[in-house]
């Protein structure tokens, strides 16, 4: 009876310091907590198609892949998400451990801030676009950044791999195509791939976002800023024009994706997911909102 109030003891004392040590994690400090509270909405993970699932939030999108040697991750959510999006990976029966590479879309807050405990918990490897590197490391945006001055920074997510447009990564028979959509941010990256169920494949795409939003102050029109309104121009193009029959973007709500989870969870077929049309529909709505803004500032309504 000793030994077992020892034991029980000694138990509590560990489950209390374990506690201390995730309150003082740098990894794990809770960020932007009103905008958190609009995305972190939990939802159970969601098998989409083939090797595909979610395993994020109701307005914060997390990816993952299955492969044959292991999980790729595409984006972390914020600090205060990351247990969860590690719970929704193990309710798949899958283990952090198994997860080789996280992909990053975009160096900002709601996207990536989360990166870095998750990559430490599973000792994966990050990529992101060349351009967005300095940014996740340091978890500070760049100058460039039509969101800078929202001053909104968190803890770097340790060392990233940059890689290219068109830089193809394969892991487990599963290569992934990474597609720059610069814009939103320099580094803004999309990533593409097949997903397979019953010898039918969907061309997959996980979608950085491409609307324009920017801190005020900044103005797409002035001279300063002129390539990033031809990058704008380019991820438009590019986004019509790619193989896509499965579009998955980092905030569900920019592409129906709440809408379509919410059916698939429902069991509505065939699976709304699939949608040839989707990358086409997303960059047309977004580039439409781009030109509105474009021509707001040049009649001085947003100054």
């Amino acid at each position: 009876m000793a030994y077992s109030k020892l034991a029980f003891v000694t138990a509590l004392a560990f489950a209390g310091s374990a506690q201390a040590r995730r309150a003082h994690d740098p990894l794990l400090q809770p960020i932007e907590p009103v905008a958190a509270s609009r995305w972190l909405i939990d939802q159970p993970p969601l098998h989409i198609y083939g090797n595909t699932y979610l395993v994020g939030f109701g307005g914060l999108n997390v990816g993952l892949i299955r492969t044959n040697a292991g999980l790729i991750l595409i984006d972390g959510s914020l600090p205060q998400g990351v247990k969860r999006v590690e719970a929704h990976i193990r309710a798949l029966g899958l283990r952090l451990q198994d997860i080789r590479y996280i992909l990053s879309t975009e160096p900002h807050f709601d996207h990536a801030s989360g990166i870095g405990a998750l990559a430490r918990d599973s000792h994966a490897t990050v990529l992101a676009g060349k351009a967005a590197v300095r940014a996740l490391e340091t978890g500070r945006p760049s100058p460039d950044d039509p969101q800078a001055g929202y001053g909104a920074h968190y803890h770097g997510v340790g060392p990233v791999r940059g890689v290219s447009d068109g830089y193809r990564l394969t892991l487990g028979g599963v290569t992934i195509t990474a597609v720059a959509t610069p814009g939103h941010t320099a580094g803004s990256t999309s990533w593409t791939w097949q997903s397979c169920e019953q010898g039918v494949c969907k061309a997959m795409l996980f979608a950085a976002s491409l609307n324009p939003v920017s801190a005020d102050g900044y103005l797409f029109t002035a001279p300063e800023h002129v390539t990033g309104v031809e990058a704008f121009r380019r991820s438009f193009a590019t986004m019509k024009a790619l193989p896509c029959d499965v579009l998955i973007s980092a905030h569900p709500d920019q592409s129906g994706g709440d809408e379509k989870a919410a059916r698939l969870r429902a069991g509505t077929e065939p699976n709304p997911f699939i949608d040839p049309n989707a990358c086409r529909i997303f960059a047309e709505r977004f580039e439409k909102l781009f030109d509105k803004r474009i021509a707001d500032e040049k009649a001085h309504r947003i100054k």
